[in-house]
């Protein structure tokens, strides 16, 4: 009796159970650019609503972050957040990643893919490039530029800031002048030169 019942259990939640595999696939749905009767001009598809903007890709509200260009339409001198140490390490350590392979490691144009025989790409050193703004380097890392490709789709626009910070740090740091040290600094930078 006690084996009835459990074979009766087994074969009704086996019932139940082969009877619920409802699921997404077995709803009525249409192929890509495949015809339908239920629209005029017989697309199973809609258009895209004009202006259409993706969830999280409204760019308008901060169109420094993600141009590089300031309000009058030229290259950005400022950032468009503050820029502080833990900035400036997330830019150290995302152009170690991304961009020290060719542009070397103190930014000379001297990398390790150019030591193999790429193209060596111009030194952050040189005098055209001392003078230009943050939304430049910006505005190469999202766009690209001669034989560097656009790095848009793999840094994320507040990493690109820190990098274009950590290059202009880079770039002061290998062209800085006796005038640039700190007055409380300078009489360490004259002991340090006399024991050398």
């Amino acid at each position: 009796m006690k084996l009835i019942k459990i074979i009766i259990i087994a074969l009704s939640l086996l019932v139940v159970t082969t009877g619920c595999t409802m699921n997404m696939r077995d709803q009525p749905k249409r192929a890509p650019l495949q015809t339908s009767s239920f629209f005029a001009d017989g697309r199973s598809a809609r258009p895209f609503v004009a202006n259409t903007i993706a969830r999280g890709q409204l760019k308008i509200n901060d169109p420094l972050l993600y141009t590089g260009m300031g309000a009058d339409g030229k290259l950005s001198e400022v950032y468009p957040f503050p820029i502080d140490q833990a900035m400036l390490q997330r830019g150290q350590e995302r152009f170690n990643i991304f961009c020290s392979p060719c542009h070397g490691m103190t930014g000379n144009g001297l990398g390790m893919v150019v030591q193999r025989g790429m193209k060596q790409p111009r030194s952050f050193h040189d005098a055209a490039l001392l003078t230009q703004p943050p939304g430049y380097f910006f505005n190469v890392m999202t766009g690209g530029f001669n034989t560097m490709y656009s790095y848009a789709s793999r840094v994320p626009p507040e990493d690109r800031w820190a990098i274009a910070a950590y290059i202009k740090t880079l770039q002061l740091s290998q062209n800085a002048t006796e005038n640039d040290v700190p007055a409380d600094k300078k009489e360490e930078l004259n002991n340090s030169e006399t024991i050398q």
